[in-house]
């Protein structure tokens, strides 16, 4: 019978990461899901990474105007196994295992009508305050908003769609094509997934930079052309000339990963007159930017927010051996060990840190 938890359901443990305020992460239980409704799947958390906002709702409380204000489960980047289906839930059965899109739309407005719900004003986003994430044992979820896996993908690879799908949006944003140079500010989490992503799409000329030397050697270890190490005592047009002596010209497109002010005049500077800048970073509310240079150089600046329609290629992309994600995953940890492993996803060793929910 669809939409019926099985036996013993409630008698299960539903440990969670919960965070209350800046600072104060907690694992505690919390409610069991209730039953699927109309749509809805129950579903038993398998793998879940840590994302740069789950670290900076964790240490600053807040990311632009969204302000943790109550008690909010973490996490987001989830892979899962199917509990329980609700009524009208055809493509998915107890037992399978899924990637978890984690926003859903209201389907309603205009924004979602068109297409672009991933800026639908009242979508429900996990572990964006008010709303929780996928940090426990157990949680419900929409069905359509949920994607099996192939048996030869791993948990794993299921829970890193979400940042591969960050990455395959900004591609989209970015209107890339085989044969375009491209740079990357930022080699973290996002800036890698750009990196991979980009050379799926036919991309062979690509810089990057980030302030972190290993970092910029794991990019080049997953072929990134060249990489540059930014330095304090670097001046913004020696690292410009760094950028394009390495691609051979000025790229036609750059991804700024990194939210950060300085990085994002370097993208301005540094792209090719009549190219394109994509934001994917989310740093400060406000930064000052050479918007003249921009004007002058007619730069189209794009913003990227979360993604749309990509999970279909994301898990065609892994599945069929496009992208490798997994040299991305660093570190490993328990559920009853999350906050060691958010401190290790602070400290900036970790690229990316994986969360194992599943007790069994």
């Amino acid at each position: 019978m669809p939409d019926q938890l099985p036996p013993n359901f409630e008698s299960k443990e539903n440990l969670s990461a919960v965070l209350h305020k800046a600072g104060d992460l907690r694992i505690e239980k919390t409610p069991l899901p209730e039953k699927p409704g109309k749509n809805e799947v129950v579903l038993k958390t398998s793998k879940v990474g840590i994302c740069g906002s789950d670290v900076s709702y964790w240490v600053k409380g807040y990311i632009g105007s969204f302000v943790v204000k109550e008690p909010m489960i973490l996490g987001h980047e989830t892979s899962a196994h199917v509990v329980a289906v609700g009524e009208g839930v055809t493509h998915l059965k107890p037992g399978d295992r899924v990637a978890i899109e984690p926003g859903v739309p209201c389907r309603y407005c205009v924004a979602c009508r068109e297409g672009a719900y991933n800026v639908c004003p009242t979508i429900f986003f996990s572990a964006t305050p008010p709303d929780h994430g996928t940090l426990t044992r157990y949680f419900k979820h929409a069905a359509d908003f949920c994607y099996k896996l192939p048996d030869h993908v791993s948990d794993e690879e299921g829970a890193l769609m979400e940042p591969l799908s960050v990455a395959i949006h900004a591609c989209n944003r970015g209107n890339i094509k085989g044969g375009e140079v491209i740079l990357i500010c930022g080699a973290g989490p996002i800036g890698l997934m750009c990196l991979l992503t980009a050379k799926a799409f036919g991309v062979t000329n690509i810089c990057i930079t980030d302030i972190n030397e290993a970092r910029l050697e794991v990019a080049k270890n997953l072929g990134a052309t060249t990489a540059v190490l930014l330095k304090k005592d670097l001046t913004p047009e020696a690292t410009k000339d760094q950028i394009v002596t390495g691609l051979g010209r000025m790229p036609d497109t750059v991804f700024e990963c990194s939210g950060v002010e300085a990085s994002l005049q370097l993208a301005i500077n540094a792209c090719k007159e009549g190219g394109i800048v994509v934001i994917i970073g989310m740093g400060s509310n406000e930064v000052k930017l050479p918007i003249v240079t921009a004007a002058c150089k007619e730069l189209d600046i794009r913003g990227c927010f979360r993604y749309k329609h990509t999970w279909p290629k994301a898990v065609n992309l892994i599945a069929s051996g496009r992208i490798d994600v997994k040299p991305i995953i660093t570190h490993r940890f328990k559920l009853e060990q999350t906050i060691d492993a958010f401190e290790m996803a602070k400290g900036g060793e970790a690229i990316k840190v994986v969360i194992d929910c599943d007790t069994e």
